[in-house]
């Protein structure tokens, strides 16, 4: 397979180290000059959006926020819980190599998209823009609505998965006496949401510095998993090459063959939001070419580096799976570092695991609050007025980072229900995030409208890699919806189905309701020439002069 970097339309912006005499400071290590900012202005308002929010995130930033939201170790450390008893060592390695491949599917179809037209709005404006004028109207919706859900239960998944390894750090430190309830987790979670609310809410730069630290973070606890834990682990803990990439457990009762395909929910879950790199576009330089090449090297260095930790877990975890499962801490991977490094020297790891969990909800928040924004902004959420505003002082969404934070809120309030419930949640951010993938990618092909490239370009190779990459998120799906063992009672049924038909149904509800429903008024992306900054446009059919617009058919 190839791909190419095409030439653009615009100058390919170039990025200088701050020069005072040039009179283009920002307070960020990399700056672009002013034909850079020109260039990317120029793009977005061919798309029809003016530029709110100031473009101080440069290329390596990018990568960091995807690569962050991965978050390898701490993901890792999450869907042990999956991997380990739906095949052991065999699904943990393999069943991650399996998924890596078809991943890359995605990340590559998303990024031609991306180079294309690279906008906060991403999924939803591609639909509108490629699909068919008779079925736009309802396939944006959808995918405004799917992709907003995704990315807030992701972020509401991932700060859940942080306050309980939170929590788990307390229990390994108190040698197991401590078992929390769920109403202390939620209280850490609750604490931890209002950390992420600021941290969101800063100024881009200020942003643009933390992804770098983010990303610097998630690569040292990489190399330090990789590097000490074989250093550190018994030999009583060390495990032989054939049991590591031949050993199979079942603790469920599915056949093997699918307990294996079950296992994929790990890599699924870890290796995710390939579209947070264009929900920042509109605040990074040289956006065409930087936001599809954040993705493409996000998920290819997350794939690798996640095959490698795999391994060495594999290798220092010891045969002794119902041990590591049954640990009073809740945590598998708690369970390794403290049979391999002792408590302190676990405690210490953790730590630095809790740090990267959390630098990955944070980074989850950033994407959600500016794609909640880009939709308010085209008056498709209740409250757009009010969400759709840029905050004078930082020029970022703050009204959109707190009205997600708040959804995220009563969202993990189903945590209260059980386990299964939350699996659900944990489900649909992968079951949201897949359907919103999938409605842009078909509608280029299928809408029979113009395709223009941007300057990352698969070339011949774009069709089959979208079907590719559909047909398997169209399989994650299915699988995400399987219970963990055949034959479940009530409290053991995988609920993701019915919390995930529950949303398009009551997103098709709100878009068909008689006179204050989306058909009646939603006319996909709104063009924003010639607004003030942070007002909600208005809906209108009339060319901007000089500028190029998707018309407001009604379908």
């Amino acid at each position: 397979m190839s791909f190419t970097i095409r030439a653009s339309n615009y100058d390919v912006p170039t990025f200088n180290r701050r020069d005072e005499a040039k009179g283009c400071s920002e307070p960020n290590d990399y700056i672009c000059d002013a034909s850079s900012v020109g260039s990317d202005d120029a793009a977005l308002a061919q798309l029809g959006y003016k530029q709110e929010f100031r473009r101080a995130i440069g290329p390596v930033e990018v990568f960091g926020l995807g690569f962050s939201i991965i978050g390898l170790v701490p993901g890792i450390s999450s869907v042990l819980v999956f991997s380990i008893p739906n095949g052991g060592p065999t699904a943990m390695i393999w069943g991650w190599t399996v998924c890596a491949v078809f991943l890359m599917f995605i990340g590559l179809a998303l990024a031609e998209l991306g180079s294309a037209a690279p906008t906060s709005g991403g999924l939803y404006y591609w639909t509108w823009k490629y699909a068919s004028p008779k079925w736009r109207k309802i396939l944006s919706w959808i995918a405004g609505y799917s992709n907003s859900i995704g990315l807030i239960s992701g972020f509401s998944s991932i700060n859940w998965g942080c306050a309980v390894q939170l929590m788990a750090g307390v229990s390994l430190g108190s040698d197991g006496s401590f078992v929390p309830t769920t109403g202390q987790i939620y209280g850490v979670f609750v604490g931890l949401l209002v950390l992420h609310v600021v941290l969101s809410s800063l100024a881009t730069p200020v942003i643009a510095r933390l992804l770098g630290v983010y990303m610097g973070l998630n690569a040292v606890l990489c190399l330090a998993i990789i590097v000490g834990l074989p250093a550190a682990t018994p030999r009583e803990f060390r495990n032989t090459g054939s049991y590591v990439f031949g050993g199979f457990a079942n603790f469920y009762g599915w056949p093997n063959g699918f307990a294996f395909v079950l296992s994929f929910l790990a890599p699924l879950w870890t290796i995710g939001g390939f579209d947070a790199p264009v929900h920042i576009s509109e605040e990074a330089s040289n956006a065409r070419v930087v936001v599809p090449w954040a993705i493409v090297c996000a998920v290819s260095t997350a794939s690798v580096l996640g095959w490698v930790i795999n391994v060495v877990v594999a290798f220092c975890m010891g045969a002794d799976l119902d041990a590591i499962m049954d640990s009073p801490t809740g945590q598998p991977m708690a369970t390794i570092l403290f049979n391999s490094l002792g408590r302190k020297g676990a405690l210490t790891v953790w730590s630095f695991v809790i740090i990267a969990q959390f630098m990955a909800a944070s980074s989850v928040l950033t994407a959600a609050s500016r794609q909640t924004f880009a939709f308010a902004r085209d008056g498709a959420l209740p409250l757009s007025r009010f969400l759709c505003r840029v905050n004078k002082r930082t020029l970022t969404p703050v009204h959109a980072v707190w009205g997600s934070a708040f959804v995220a809120l009563l969202l993990e309030l189903l945590a209260f229900a059980g386990p299964t419930t939350y699996s659900a949640i944990f489900s649909l951010g992968i079951a949201g995030q897949y359907t919103a993938y999938c409605i842009p990618i078909l509608s280029r092909f299928l809408g029979g409208r113009e395709w223009t490239p941007g300057p990352f370009t698969l070339g011949r190779f774009s069709l089959p890699v979208a079907l590719v990459a559909v047909c398997w998120m169209v399989f994650s799906i299915i699988i995400l919806a399987f219970p963990t063992a055949p034959g479940p009672t009530a409290g053991g049924m995988n609920y993701m189905i019915v919390v995930f038909v529950g949303w398009i149904t009551l997103c098709l509800v709100y878009y068909y309701l008689p006179v204050y429903g989306g058909a009646c008024w939603f006319n996909g992306p709104q063009n924003t020439l010639g607004k003030a900054p942070g007002d909600q446009a208005e809906s209108t059919n009339s060319d901007v002069p000089g500028t190029a617009h998707i018309p407001n058919e009604k379908a």
